[in-house]
């Protein structure tokens, strides 16, 4: 039976669970301020972006609550800790983004291939305006240049879990984020 990756790695915090609050709570202060009179939808991918967008959406303020929409959209190109090289829809808009202010919200932005797909699939929709919001940004070159205009944190090109985050499904819930660190003659 083969392992799972709780058995073969180990893994070391990169980013403590208070400080991921307190930059939500900054990022939720500027989305209050930018949205201001507006009733924006914020789009999550499933399932990385779940966490961290009901975290954003909680610290976002009553007047602003009562104006905005949510929904998820599901892609998937990852394989255990490998791209496939192809993004599959696992789960389609339910919310129309026409005529709207439109805010993504992603986990983790790496060669950036599902956002670059999603922020195309929702531009068809003739959005009012298009922005994203990221917890993680790696630093590695896009593949696919998307703008990010919002950002909780920059991080080195590592397999970082927790926070929404997964690997195979594994650590998902993790309230801190952290990276997975091989065990020792483990090939990665």
């Amino acid at each position: 039976m083969p392992r799972s990756p709780l058995e073969t790695s180990a893994l070391k915090v990169l980013i403590e669970y208070q400080q991921v609050e307190r930059r939500i709570g900054e990022l939720a202060e500027e989305l209050a301020a930018d949205y201001a009179g507006s009733s924006p939808l914020l789009i999550g991918l499933l399932n990385g972006a779940v966490q961290f967008m009901m975290a954003l959406i909680d610290r976002l303020p009553e007047e602003l609550l009562a104006r905005l929409d949510y929904d998820f959209i599901g892609v998937s190109s990852y394989q255990g800790r490998e791209s496939t090289g192809q993004i599959k829809l696992t789960k389609d808009l339910v919310v129309a983004a026409a005529g709207r202010d439109v805010l993504i919200v992603d986990g983790i932005v790496d060669r950036g291939r599902s956002l670059d797909f999603v922020l195309a699939k929702t531009k068809s929709q003739q959005p009012l305006s298009l922005k994203t919001c990221v917890l993680l940004n790696k630093r590695v070159h896009k593949e696919f240049p998307v703008p990010i205009d919002y950002c909780g944190f920059e991080v080195e090109d590592a397999f970082v879990v927790g926070y929404g985050m997964d690997c195979d499904q594994h650590y998902r819930a993790l309230r801190h984020i952290a990276v997975i660190e091989h065990a020792k003659g483990e090939l990665e």
